[in-house]
C-alpha cells in the first residue's frame, strides 16, 4: 500500500492528524507503540480540541523528534533537530498559515468542523512529505533502524 493510501486509511479509521503522522513514522521503523499513539491524541484538534496549534504541525514536530530526538540515556539528540523543527514551522506558516490565515486548528477549519474532511488529510499528507524531506536533507534515514 502506498503512503498516501495508508495516510487516508488511518484518517478514515478515526485517527487524528498527529496520530496519523506518528503511526506512519513508527511503521517506517517497523514498530508499533500504542502508548505513544494514545499520547498523541492530546494534540488532536489543536491541543485537546481547543482549536490551538494544528495537530498536523505539532505531530510533524513530534515525527521529527521520533527520528532525531533522544529517547534513552545512551542516545544523543541530533544537532539538526531544532533547526528542522524551525524549518517545518516556517514552511507550514508560509504555506498553510498564509492560505488559511493562521496555523491554529480553528483558523484552518474556518469555524466549520466539516472542513476536517477535506483540509486535514491534505495537511497531514503535505506535512508528512515535508518531514521526510527535512530528514533526508539532514542525512537521517526515514526507515527501520
Amino acid at each position: 500500500m502506498d503512503e498516501l493510501t495508508r495516510i487516508s486509511q488511518l484518517h478514515l479509521q478515526g485517527f487524528h492528524c498527529a496520530q496519523v503522522l506518528l503511526i506512519m513514522g513508527l511503521e517506517q521503523q517497523g514498530k508499533e507503540d500504542a502508548d505513544l499513539i494514545r499520547a498523541m491524541n492530546g494534540l488532536s484538534g489543536g491541543l485537546g480540541f481547543q482549536g490551538k496549534t494544528c495537530g498536523a504541525l505539532a505531530g510533524g514536530a513530534c515525527l521529527l523528534g521520533l527520528f532525531a530526538g533522544r529517547g534513552t540515556l545512551e542516545e544523543t539528540e541530533q544537532r539538526s533537530l531544532n533547526v528542522m523543527i524551525q524549518q517545518l514551522v516556517e514552511w507550514f506558516e508560509a504555506g498553510f498559515g498564509e492560505e488559511f490565515g493562521g496555523i491554529d486548528c480553528n483558523t484552518i477549519l474556518g469555524g466549520d468542523p466539516w472542513n476536517r474532511l477535506t483540509r486535514c488529510p491534505r495537511l497531514i499528507n503535505e506535512t508528512y512529505f515535508m518531514v521526510r524531506q527535512l530528514l533526508q536533507e539532514n542525512g537521517l534515514a526515514f526507515q527501520a533502524e
